[in-house]
């Protein structure tokens, strides 16, 4: 597979090293003349200076025949500018782009962008898991589809207990695919399984069904997504 990484930061310099590792063929694209050196210097023909953003250095790279695209600079702009440029002229199948700012995320997905990687997110998320909250711990997204993975814990006071699961109300665009008990027990549930207090409940949803879902399992009114 050939990638493109947009950035010669630290975060494109141990992607780039990780993937060549793998097999992958790798060209990490840098504008900084002197972190160009120093890339070069350790990377040697892997490393090509110029500015991801301009379609010049995109040509000379050969993004035509990239699989794979990453902008991981320190922009959000750039970022955007590299995987659209290389979605809609240089026909790109997939794209990946890093957020510095959250914010920018709802319009990083409806310009197009495969996949979004935002540091800030998996932090929170990381620190919303060790807080008694009950609240949706995204997993995955898959931005095109407006599909998630989330997790919920099942608290002790949840309406959800002693009924099955068939008669949770759970909407047609949501699925139970896995029940985590005890952290340690995997249940695939079916429509007579019983949810415990303290089960991880693995959810694939519709961003519509997210706030029903929060109403099924700990008896919050559902809003408006």
């Amino acid at each position: 597979m050939y990638i493109i990484v947009v950035g010669g930061g630290k975060v494109g310099y141990y992607l780039t090293k990780s993937l060549l590792e793998e097999g992958h063929e790798i060209l990490v694209i840098e504008q900084d003349p002197a972190r160009c050196a120093k890339l070069t210097d350790e990377l040697g023909a892997n490393v090509l200076p110029g500015n991801g953003c301009e379609v010049s250095t995109m040509t000379e790279a050969g993004m035509g025949r990239a699989s794979l695209v990453v902008a991981v600079t320190g922009d959000d702009e750039d970022n955007l500018v590299v995987c659209q440029v290389a979605k809609h002229k240089f026909n790109v199948p997939r794209t990946i782009a890093r957020i510095n700012n959250p914010k920018n995320e709802r319009i990083f997905r409806r310009l197009g962008i495969d996949v979004t990687v935002s540091s800030t997110e998996v932090i929170l998320s990381q620190i919303e898991q060790g807080i008694p909250a009950q609240s949706l711990i995204h997993l995955l997204t898959l931005r095109s589809l407006g599909i998630s993975f989330i997790e919920l814990d099942v608290p002790p006071d949840s309406p959800a207990l002693g009924r099955p699961i068939r008669e949770l109300g759970i909407p047609d665009d949501c699925i139970f695919p896995l029940v985590i008990r005890e952290g340690r027990r995997a249940i695939v549930p079916y429509g007579d399984t019983l949810l415990q207090p303290g089960d991880q409940v693995i959810a694939v949803t519709s961003e519509a069904s997210e706030a029903t879902l929060r109403k099924i399992l700990y008896g919050e009114q559902a809003t408006p997504a």
